[in-house]
Parts: C-alpha cells; sequence; structure tokens
C-alpha cells in the first residue's frame, strides 16, 4: 500500500497557528525582532554581497543601529566605504524597516 499525501485533506483547523507565525508573534510580543534581525545580518551578509567578498569579512556584528566590519582587504574597504549607502540600503529594504544607519569598517 502507497500512501499518497492529498492536499484537500491537508487543510488546517481553524485558529491553528504555523510555527512561524507563532515565531514572529513572540518576537513582536517580547521586543525581541531588533535583537534577532541584528544577528540575521550576519547570515543575510552573505547573499548581500556574495561569497567572494563575505570570505574576506573577518568580523560583523551590530550594535546600536550600526554595522560594524572588519575585513582582510585594504582595496576592497575601500571600494566597499564608495558603495554603502548601497549596501544600508539594500539591508533596510531586506528587513523592511531601518535596521542599519551606518556602517564602520574596521
Amino acid at each position: 500500500m502507497v500512501y499518497r499525501f492529498k492536499k484537500e485533506n491537508a487543510a488546517r483547523r481553524p485558529g491553528a497557528t504555523t510555527v512561524g507565525e507563532a515565531i514572529n508573534k513572540m518576537l513582536e510580543m517580547y521586543r525581541l525582532r531588533p535583537q534577532f534581525d541584528e544577528s540575521s545580518v550576519k547570515v543575510y551578509w552573505e547573499k548581500l554581497v556574495g561569497k567572494e567578498i563575505a570570505s574576506r569579512t573577518s568580523d560583523i556584528y551590530v550594535k546600536d543601529k550600526i554595522l560594524f566590519l572588519r575585513l582582510d582587504s585594504a582595496p576592497l574597504a575601500n571600494e566597499l566605504v564608495i558603495a554603502k549607502r548601497k549596501l544600508i540600503q539594500s539591508l533596510n529594504d531586506s528587513f523592511g524597516y531601518e535596521l542599519i544607519t551606518d556602517i564602520v569598517f574596521i
């Protein structure tokens, strides 16, 4: 006997919430959304700049809406300084609100 999944039989019960919705409600209720998103910047950084640049980023953290980056390459840091506004805008657009106001290269 082969079990086949039928979508019409998989409807949710009324009032049931998904795990993702429950986590989002918890983050909003306990006002943890900014801290959670700040830690998510590390994960999103590689998607934003690519593997090449992310591999040359040795340290990344957010404090008081400022993104701190430690880069292994001075020419790369210079190029990112030129593209700073675009990086800030891309990060904020991906999170849906102003998470980052400035980027500091250390």
